[in-house]
């Protein structure tokens, strides 16, 4: 990752924090661990089909789930195609996911 790619991402957590705090996310994403691992997954490196494979996931279910974490905008697509990857506004911590996770 570049330098410019580097602070863009930067500039992009520090404004979504001030849009999204970390507990409205996981009110976003509404499910369990495997989807707040598969949105922290969502880091620009990686296609939904990794992502997939990854963590075991129902393809169509994590499109349509993809699809609904960019309409709430705490996720856009990088690339464009085969090429697209999808990319968070910021990882949760991964503290909040073990918490949440043993509700």
């Amino acid at each position: 990752m570049g330098t410019q790619e580097t602070y863009l991402r930067a500039i992009l957590a520090t404004v979504a924090r001030q849009t999204f705090s970390p507990a409205r996310i996981l009110e976003i994403i509404n499910a369990g661990e495997k989807q707040q691992r598969a949105f922290n997954l969502c880091d620009g490196s990686k296609s939904q089909a990794e992502i997939v494979k990854e963590l075991g996931l129902d393809p169509s279910n994590f499109s349509k789930t993809i699809g609904r974490w960019i309409d709430e905008g705490i996720v856009i697509r990088v690339g464009e195609n085969r090429e697209a990857r999808p990319l968070h506004v910021y990882p949760l911590p991964e503290a909040l996911i073990k918490k949440d996770s043993k509700k």
